[in-house]
């Protein structure tokens, strides 16, 4: 009989698209024959949308209002269908619990947050003193995957678009720029984890005066998440000109459209959010902008990625709100630097 794999995939955008090349590794471990369903939040299967991994996605959201979508309800319909085994990427104990309680004979994660006797191969992750050595997920997952037995790929991040994703960008581009055909620079500061990891739309604002002097023909897009409309408009507003536009209005943002947006980009400059690894997964020359977050969390193969930050004592604290209320590792950073990283891409 096939083989039927369960994959449990985080939370947050960048972290579902780093796991990409651990997806690509387990379909070629376990086969075309084999079955492989992934547990995600709802509406994040369409950022994996033509890849043609996953033959089965299961909405999970244990903090939904909608109990269907919660913890028990989920467990047991996919103990309908046990899995032989289970790739718990997610480090709480609560997905390690949904493994369990969903039946899959044999779970493989990580042995933190009081889940190691969930698990039936915990892994560890290094240790350097007292404290867990920083790992980006995509190194993380693919760990998981050797795991269970699949040769590593490398770290290369990939997404695909369709027709229509394709078509639609086409679409707001020609109603935001007209028939301009400059190149395209998306600014990106949503930070929906916490302020710490903004730039802030004032230095945004200023960049995207800086870029249009310099190539007047350039076509600057504020990115937009549906929680990010107020800071995109702001950026857009300051910045004044013309050829700075924001999608805030847009009233609905799948992923489709983004993906097939930033896949047209010349570049990408962006706060350390999803949107950066989506370029990455299009392999979009990137300038990430870091503050409290550490970069190594995130990294996986991007050659065209560079990464600016502050260097301060109290980096990388990794909270969603500076303690000590001053910001200064995103504040400190300057529109001539991040500018100086962006222009090699615009020439």
């Amino acid at each position: 009989m096939p083989m039927h794999l369960l994959v449990i995939l985080p939370r947050w955008v960048g972290d579902v698209v780093m796991c990409t090349p651990t997806l690509r590794a387990l379909r070629r471990h376990i086969g075309p024959d084999a079955r492989m369903t992934a547990v995600i939040r709802p509406g994040h299967d369409a950022l994996l949308a033509g890849t043609n991994w996953i033959d089965e996605y299961v909405s999970y959201n244990r903090r939904s209002p909608d109990r269907s979508l919660r913890l028990g309800a989920v467990a047991r319909s996919l103990r309908e269908k046990p899995a032989d085994a289970a790739i718990i990427v997610p480090n709480s104990l609560s997905s390690a619990m949904l493994a369990w309680l969903a039946g899959a004979r044999r779970r493989i994660g990580f042995s933190r947050n009081g889940r190691r006797l969930l698990l039936t191969d915990p892994l560890r992750l290094p240790w350097k003193g007292w404290k867990v050595e920083p790992t980006s997920t995509a190194v993380a997952a693919m760990q998981l995957a050797e795991r269970l037995g699949a040769a590593p790929e490398p770290l290369r991040l990939e997404l695909a678009t369709s027709s229509a994703d394709r078509a639609m960008a086409e679409v707001l581009l020609a109603e935001m720029f007209g028939t301009s055909a400059g190149p395209l620079v998306i600014l990106n500061d949503n930070a929906a984890t916490g302020t710490s990891r903004a730039w802030g739309h004032e230095p945004f604002a200023a960049l995207a005066r800086r870029i249009v002097a310099a190539r007047p023909d350039a076509r600057v897009l504020v990115n937009c998440g549906p929680d990010d409309r107020r800071e995109t408009r702001r950026i857009v507003e300051t910045a004044d000109r013309p050829s700075v536009r924001g999608m805030h209005d847009i009233e609905r943002l799948p992923f489709g459209l983004s993906k097939a947006i930033i896949q047209k980009a010349q570049l990408l400059v962006s706060s350390d959010s999803g949107p950066r690894h989506i370029a990455a997964a299009f392999g979009i020359p990137t300038v990430a902008l870091f503050g409290a977050a550490d970069p190594r969390l995130g990294r996986s193969d991007h050659p065209g990625l560079v990464e600016l930050r502050v260097d301060l004592p109290c980096v990388p604290c990794s909270k969603k709100e500076c303690p000590l209320g001053h910001r200064d590792c995103m504040r400190l950073l300057r529109v001539e630097d991040v500018y100086a990283a962006a222009a090699p891409a615009l020439a």
